[in-house]
């Protein structure tokens, strides 16, 4: 055990209330059948294990086609929330494993219930920043971030789903790989609209460990518990196939992704870190395995400091 190191407290939250379509609900099993607690464990992280939270697994809502699972998509947001709280009062670190990218708007509903002010690096190729009005698929994990800034059109159920509304301001948020001709008309409105913090996928490809280290800077002076919200379609589905969103071409290369991670987790006041949408289904045979241990190598220098 790394000495005079504080614990690392894990939640599993294996749904895809929020997904386009099912398979992210298996990411948290697969990742413990890969070891990755033990490799934290053999690293020396003091991990404690709070375990996975009740399966479940995307079919159509056909009642709300606009924003699909919305009632049990804001009790998961709860749920985690009230999770990560706990872990807060053990002075645990949170690491928690989604789940589509609506398990973040629980951890941040969790950290923001501690009265310190949180900031946000939402390391994510898409910033999340549509309202049921602005896409006709009702995938509420497109509109997480939407929810998050209490943007109009928001549902209320969802972005109610904290301890306020809105839960973050504006400058409380960085997105980190955005790519420019991925984002709805309507998401690149509000980004110039609101002057939301943005760092584009190809700065990040050339530079990443000078992009992520100004980025961490950045957001951290801004905030007294950041927040690293890391989803893995920011990685090029054909260099490392693990995520939902099977976009090719477009994105990260596996290992600049990993590189700027690692810079990021030893940003100032890193209090959490969500990973969110992997489909073990679309991960080739070593693809999690390898994954798994890359977190856990960089997780343990994080927390080593």
């Amino acid at each position: 055990m790394l000495p005079d190191h504080r614990p690392l407290g894990v939640i599993g939250v294996p749904t895809s209330a929020g997904a386009f379509a099912p398979g992210q609900e298996q990411a948290p099993q697969a990742l413990r059948e890969v070891r990755l607690l033990e490799l934290l464990r053999d690293s020396g992280v003091d991990v404690r294990d709070h375990g996975d939270r009740e399966l479940w697994r995307w079919r159509p809502d056909r009642e709300h086609r606009r924003v699909q699972h919305v009632q049990k998509v804001a009790e998961i947001v709860r749920d985690t929330a009230s999770r990560v709280r706990d872990c807060i009062s053990r002075d645990e670190i949170t690491l928690v494993l989604g789940g589509d990218c609506t398990v973040g708007v629980g951890t941040v509903a969790g950290h923001v219930d501690s009265g310190e002010r949180v900031g946000l690096l939402y390391f994510d190729m898409h910033a999340d920043l549509n309202v049921p009005d602005s896409v006709p698929d009702g995938a509420l994990d497109w509109m997480g971030m939407a929810h998050m800034l209490g943007e109009q059109g928001a549902v209320s159920e969802f972005a109610g789903a904290g301890p306020r509304v809105p839960l973050l301001e504006d400058d409380q948020v960085l997105v980190f790989g955005w790519e420019h001709n991925q984002a709805t008309e309507f998401e690149r409105g509000v980004i110039e609209r609101r002057g939301i913090s943005v760092v584009s996928a190809d700065e990040i490809q050339a530079d990443p460990e000078g992009v992520a280290a100004r980025s961490g800077e950045l957001i951290g002076a801004r905030c007294e518990r950041l927040l690293v919200h890391f989803d893995v379609d920011v990685i090029d589905f054909v260099d490392m196939p693990l995520s939902e969103n099977t976009g090719r071409n477009r994105g990260l290369s596996y290992e600049a992704a990993m590189r700027a991670l690692e810079v990021l987790l030893l940003a100032p006041h890193l209090e959490g870190l969500t990973i969110t949408e992997l489909n073990p289904d679309h991960a080739e045979t070593h693809g999690v395995s390898q994954f798994a241990a890359d977190l856990a190598e960089r997780l343990a220098r994080s927390l080593s400091r």
